[in-house]
């Protein structure tokens, strides 16, 4: 393997970790994948990108180790703001919940992170963890890494699978491929096992939600319907059970702690440490001594018990929104419960015991544990780019789907969709448009994804502006316009006056609103 030259490995870019995978040879015909191990034997690498007091940039346990003390500086979760304008609802839920500066950048379209007097954009603190990785893969394979396979959740949409591969093109990687998580979770299921089944992918990670609906036939996978929350994750259940320990301290003391940073980020710590361990154990102590003082200068502890009752009292709304989810995808399948032969789980969260237990109550069985909830995703994606590379003899075919309709806006604010949602990807549909006034000689269309039937609700992909229309009178010069849904769920545009063959083509990441 270490004389190979331009492998393409496997990276899952996960929302609080992640790690990377390559296939490594083959048994009995089938390809045998391995995870490239971090210093320390660990196989994941925390998704935290730091800068320390000296102005020293760390990335990983080293960025995570400091965090305690310099939560002003440390960036986590940031995948969940990628490809996101700040004026998005999710920007502001995340503003309230993170210790680190969230702005708009100069011209207020994008996301910027303030890290010690520095800004970044999104796309440069994951080219940063993506370079960690690639490092880590460089050094463990001892041949340089220029290419990967990338996984992303399904529920990503154009702008943000967009901002993956640009973050990508920040380290001089090429990002080969960008596969969804729970289709990479099916192949390290099912390549080469030569299976007849449909599965349900319950991928419930650090900071998103997906399900999707799988068919394998062979080498071939096939997504009946995927569904998601790109804020739904274990960074909810902790800020559940962070927001109840603020108030049981402050009916206790009258003190409010949320305005301290680093006592929010030692009880962010353990409450983490404590989830984990309340689905092994039914209680768990909740200890951490000086927390902060009277003002009288007298040291205060916060001092409970938490058990996993008490966990599942509190994050049950998050689990009932995850069901609601597969209960749609479900039925945009086409499938019933009693369809589905496997339910896997991927994702850290769903080692939480009242996840599996009302999986299996909706399922009507028992969530397979066939594939590691942590390295599933990774797998997938070496074996996929496995299948890229010139020498293999794996053939896969994927067929994928889109997570939320593509349209145009009408006028009066109505969407009109050009790709509904589930559609089959790689995909192609043309319209004709025409001029609506006279001499017009530009048409300019405002692109969206989203599933609401109002463009505002729905996030905006782009402008496409085609010039250079011949002048007329309104409605005689008409347009045909194709739009070009890729593998990767990336779209591009052309358009082309038939009358003069004169045709623009773009990728839509034109305008940033």
């Amino acid at each position: 393997m270490a004389g190979q030259k331009d492998v393409i490995i496997g990276i899952d870019l996960g929302t609080t970790n992640s790690c990377a995978a390559l296939v490594d040879g083959e048994q009995n015909g089938v390809p045998k994948v391995k995870l490239i191990p971090y210093k320390g034997g660990e196989f994941t690498v925390p998704s935290i990108f730091a800068i320390d007091d000296k102005g020293n940039e760390l990335i990983g346990y080293e960025a995570k180790r400091q965090w305690q003390l310099n939560p002003k500086n440390t960036v986590y979760g940031a995948k969940r703001l990628v490809g996101r304008t700040f004026r998005s609802d999710i920007v502001e839920t995340m503003q309230k919940v993170v210790g680190y500066q969230v702005k708009p950048s100069v011209d207020n379209k994008e996301v910027v992170i303030d890290v010690a007097k520095k800004e970044f954009t999104l796309q440069e603190v994951s080219a940063r963890i993506l370079n960690k990785i690639r490092d880590v893969a460089s050094n463990h394979l001892r041949v340089p890494v220029h290419r990967a396979v990338v996984t992303v959740p399904a529920y990503f949409t154009d702008r943000q699978r967009q901002s993956v591969k640009d973050a990508g093109k920040l380290i001089g990687m090429e990002v080969v491929r960008i596969i969804n998580e729970p289709t990479a979770a099916s192949l390290a299921y099912g390549v080469g096992k030569g299976l007849n089944e449909k599965v349900a992918v319950y991928d419930l990670g650090g900071g998103t939600f997906d399900v999707s609906i799988i068919e394998i036939r062979g080498q071939v996978f096939e997504v009946k319907a995927t569904g998601g929350d790109i804020f739904l994750g274990g960074i909810d259940f902790d800020n559940a059970m962070i927001h109840y320990i603020l108030g049981e301290f402050e009916k206790k003391t009258g003190i409010d702690l949320s305005n301290d940073p680093v006592a929010m980020q030692r009880i962010k710590d353990l409450a983490e440490r404590t989830k984990i361990d309340l689905s092994a154990r039914e209680e768990a102590p909740f200890n951490i001594p000086f927390i902060t003082m009277t003002p009288a200068g007298q040291p205060l502890n916060i001092e409970m018990r938490f058990t996993r009752k008490l966990l599942e009292q509190l994050t049950v709304e998050l689990v009932d929104r995850t069901l609601k989810i597969v209960a749609r995808v479900l039925v945009d399948s086409g499938l019933s419960t009693q369809d589905i032969d496997e339910v896997m789980l991927v994702g850290g969260q769903t080692r939480m015991p009242v996840v599996q237990e009302r999986l299996t109550k909706f399922f009507g069985k028992v969530p397979s544990k066939a594939v590691h909830p942590d390295e599933a995703v990774a797998i997938g994606a070496a074996l996929y780019a496995h299948s890229l590379q010139d020498d293999s003899n794996l053939r896969l075919q994927l067929l994928d789907v889109i997570p939320m309709a593509i349209g145009l806006e009408r006028a009066g604010g109505g969407f009109h969709v050009v790709f509904p949602r589930n559609a089959a990807i790689p995909n192609a549909k043309q319209i004709t448009a025409t001029t609506s006034t006279d001499n017009q000689t530009e048409l300019i269309m405002r692109i969206f994804q989203g599933d609401n039937d109002m463009v505002t609700r729905n996030e905006m992909l782009g402008e496409f502006t085609f010039s250079g229309i011949r002048p007329a009178r309104a409605g005689q010069v008409e347009v045909e316009v194709t739009f070009d849904v890729s593998i990767e769920g990336i779209l591009t545009m052309h358009a082309r006056d038939p009358a003069t063959g004169k045709e623009m083509r773009t990728t839509v990441r034109v305008t940033q609103h």
